[in-house]
């Protein structure tokens, strides 16, 4: 068996309790010299005694760790995002890594391995504002070299404080006590882009309803009304865009003859059943419906597309019974342990007479 060198350190604690050994020489000044307590001091000498400078040689050389993970799990991860999920994001990658593949690994592990072969996530070139800010200054730095590193990281500082300095409008305390609306208009599935109807409930982040149609339509919100309805109850208020779906006025304010114009076909819905509607034409005033449909986008269209969905009909039924539950597991804060400003759900005949269009396209 061919004797194993010894490595620096090693190679000084046997340096030292040989001399010590040899010599009788002061445990406490060895102890010092190698930095351990006198305890080791007394353990190592039995070592030198019983085994020489062989027993120096660390108990773990040449072995590999107990959680080594084998060489050929790395090439299957390479093939099967680079096959099958190209697409995906390195955290949804990872979800269906364990689920689906049964392979669990850490995300450094995925990163790791994929990176070192030169595959990004999709998302990997999205620089934040931040970053972006950052990034700026530092080149900035490297012109005025004049510039000490006491200014940078207060003209940082100042950036990235103006740019929190936003007004900040507080969370809901209540389940259902504002429900963001909005529809997405995207390549989801298929060759033909379709819009996603979307409602997330702004205290908790539950999606309550979705819905695919060709078109951001009045059906189409019925069908999330409906959802909601059937699922939760009736909430108190939706906050929406200015889309003449929920704003007659959006349309032409000048043709307002009454109190009564202002309402549209769902709007009067909601007035019948109690919900506040309010609309308005900032984006950013929604952005929670605005952010997850951009989750929805780095993670629903992959998985359509891995489901081999192309029809309206089969992403709809894979977007309530699996895509939105699993969202929600994921994503969402339990609702359940959230005071609640929904009221029971209404009747059959009830969600009938205000969700009229969808139910007569379901019969």
């Amino acid at each position: 068996m061919r004797k194993e060198k010894l490595r620096m350190k090693e190679q000084e604690k046997y340096d030292v309790i040989k001399e010590l050994v040899d010599h009788n020489g002061n445990k406490n000044r060895a102890s010092k010299k190698l930095g351990i307590s006198r305890r080791q001091i007394d353990r190592l000498i039995i070592i030198y005694k019983e085994k020489g400078k062989s027993g120096f040689v660390h108990g773990n050389r040449s072995r590999k760790p107990a959680n080594t993970i084998n060489p050929s799990i790395s090439k299957d991860i390479i093939t099967l995002y680079r096959n099958k999920y190209y697409d995906f994001n390195f955290n949804h990658f990872k979800e269906f890594l364990e689920e689906k593949e049964n392979i669990k690994v850490s995300y450094k592990y995925i990163y790791n391995t994929l990176t070192k072969e030169g595959i990004l996530s999709p998302k990997a070139r999205r620089k934040t504002k931040r970053q972006f800010t950052k990034q700026k200054l530092l080149q900035e730095k490297k012109i005025n070299l004049a510039m000490s590193e006491e200014q940078i990281t207060e003209i940082i500082h100042h950036e990235i404080a103006l740019e929190d300095s936003h007004p900040r409008i507080e969370k809901p305390k209540y389940f259902g006590e504002i429900i963001e609306q909005d529809g997405s208009i995207h390549l989801w599935f298929g060759s033909k882009k379709t819009c996603l109807h979307l409602a997330i409930d702004k205290a908790t982040s539950t999606i309550v309803g979705a819905w695919f149609d060709y078109q951001e339509t009045l059906n189409g919100y019925y069908h999330v009304l409906y959802q909601i309805l059937m699922n939760y109850g009736i909430p108190y208020k939706f906050f929406t865009d200015n889309r003449t779906v929920f704003n007659y006025m959006s349309l032409n304010p000048n043709k307002r003859t009454s109190e009564k114009d202002v309402l549209t076909q769902y709007g009067y819905a909601c007035k019948q059943l109690g919900i506040a509607l309010e609309t308005s034409s900032v984006s950013q005033a929604k952005g929670l419906v605005e952010r997850t449909n951009g989750t929805f986008q780095g993670r629903l269209i992959q998985e359509l597309r891995l489901n081999n969905i192309h029809t309206i009909e089969e992403a709809n039924k894979y977007l309530i019974e699996v895509f939105v539950p699993n969202f929600n597991k994921k994503f969402a804060l339990d609702y359940k342990t959230f005071p609640t400003v929904f009221e029971t759900t209404p009747s059959q005949d009830v969600i009938k007479l205000y969700t009229c269009c969808f139910i007569s396209q379901k019969n």
